[in-house]
């Protein structure tokens, strides 16, 4: 397969004007911290200091909370549903209005390709917000009851992967069912979910209805652990989500986990190889691996073993990895140095237990956290890259001979998260649909995701599902 050569098509920064300084929004306005800590936001693939944001204490946790229960009492639980739903709108049109300035700095301070933050995560993000408005005043036809009532104040934390997705996944159905909200971004991509705070107040929201708190860890902790908090509600790893379940326990606090993931992708011999290939590649190397439901672990029926590598190989070789502004780039830059880390502690696992790494050429830049693509061929179910959640673009190769044999290898895993069925027969398609141990499993597809359809986990990927009618109901009490 030829890799053409095209000319660098990066998209400007001009359109987005990012600050020095950011400071927590409460209560409708920007205030600093109250201890004055700061920490730095950069961009992966330069290692460019972007800007210095607020580190959120206790106190600063506590001030968000107290101006969404205010928020709470006095006005948006008190609202007409109807008027709710045209906040809702307003902001779902002022992200569909200004989407080309949030997926610039989702690429910049991310590292994603600007063609995936223009085309998927920015569009996605308005249209949940499109979604949600929708339901705003038809909460008592949604199955929860005739007169379900919001919870209260919402604590939610999202992680780095989806920045201002993930927001959009919590923020939406939260207010649309009358709750007030407290969300805390991840320390290495803070940026979109401030600018998303500007909108809050172009859309005229009510003071407090939103509140952005940043910080790492320690501010998350106070957050969920916050006693004026009626639900809490988290995107992370499972690691964490044990944490959050545990501090949560004993508590009244309505609590929703999505967690980790090891998805299977399952090609079976019946399958047309090119589309196959094609859905391997969006599987495993959109957004750089960094998905939870990403297809890490590829199975496929030994009959059609050698035509699968072979067609990947040469996949593999066209992919562009490099500038995340640049148009053409198909594979951009690893978050942090941290989780470069990761990625490069289990792929010399995966070698030094006997599989075998293949990448295509590359020559990572200068600066920033870069890793190629790599297949793991000759992979056994008791290495470490099979089993456990690399987060990264590696792909973990295993084969079968019959079906059962590929579902009992899909489901020997401790999460549930997602799969993926590759075949030309609708009758096989339902019958592993029926038998994968998974909240999602894609047909002929992967990463497809849609406002209207839930999305969550069985076993240690978490509890709880978002989007669609189902995700209403955890920020509902009936």
């Amino acid at each position: 397969m030829p890799k053409f050569d095209y000319a660098p098509a990066p998209e400007s920064r001009a359109i987005v004007d990012i600050k020095d300084k950011y400071e927590l929004f409460i209560g409708g306005e920007f205030v600093e911290s109250t201890s004055g800590k700061q920490f730095a936001t950069i961009n992966p693939a330069s290692e460019e200091r972007l800007a210095t944001v607020a580190d959120a204490d206790e106190t600063d946790i506590d001030n968000a909370v107290k101006a969404a229960r205010r928020a709470y009492d006095r006005v948006w639980s008190k609202m007409p549903p109807a008027e709710r739903s045209k906040y809702i709108f307003r902001i779902a049109r002022l992200l569909a209005e200004r989407a080309r300035e949030f997926a610039v700095l989702e690429s910049l301070d991310n590292g994603k390709p600007i063609k995936e933050s223009r085309d998927v995560d920015i569009p996605l993000a308005s249209a949940y917000f499109f979604y949600y408005a929708g339901w705003a005043d038809k909460l008592a036809h949604a199955g929860f009851g005739p007169d379900p009532q919001p919870l209260g104040v919402a604590a939610q934390v999202i992680p780095w992967n989806f920045p201002l997705l993930m927001l959009s996944w919590k923020i939406a159905p939260a207010l649309a069912c009358g709750n007030t909200v407290v969300l805390k971004p991840a320390e290495t991509t803070p940026l979109t979910a401030l600018l998303f705070a500007e909108v809050c107040q172009q859309a005229g929201l009510p003071p407090g209805v939103v509140n952005i708190v940043t910080g790492a860890g320690a501010t998350g902790k106070a957050l969920v652990e916050h006693p004026g908090v009626d639900k809490v509600a988290f995107t992370g790893s499972t690691e964490v989500g044990r944490a959050i379940a545990r501090s949560t326990a004993g508590s009244n606090k309505k609590l929703t986990l999505e967690l980790g993931g090891k998805a299977a992708n399952i090609v079976f011999d019946d399958a047309p190889i090119d589309q196959s290939v094609e859905g391997i590649v969006n599987g495993i190397f959109f957004n750089q691996g960094h998905v939870c439901c990403a297809g890490s672990r590829l199975l496929v029926q030994e009959s059609v073993y050698d035509e699968v590598i072979e067609s990947l190989r040469l996949r593999l070789m066209t992919l562009r990895v490099g500038d995340p502004l640049d148009k053409n780039t198909d594979v951009g830059a690893i978050n942090s140095a941290q989780q470069l880390a990761r990625i490069q502690e289990l792929t010399a696992a995966g070698e030094q237990e006997g599989a075998a790494a293949w990448s295509a050429p590359f020559t990572a830049p200068d600066k920033g956290f870069w890793f190629p693509p790599t297949i793991f061929t000759g992979v056994s179910q008791a290495h470490r890259i099979a089993r456990e959640e690399i987060f990264g673009p590696v792909l973990s190769v295993l084969t079968f001979r019959t079906p059962q044999e590929a579902i009992d290898k899909a489901n020997n895993t401790p999460y549930g998260l997602s799969a993926g069925v590759w075949t030309d027969k609708g009758s096989r398609i339902l019958w592993a649909a029926n038998n994968l141990r998974a909240g999602v499993v894609w047909a002929n597809t992967f990463n497809k995701f849609d406002p209207a359809s839930p999305f969550g986990g069985y076993k240690e990927s978490g509890y709880g599902r978002e989007g669609g009618r189902h995700g209403l109901e955890a920020y509902l009490d009936y």
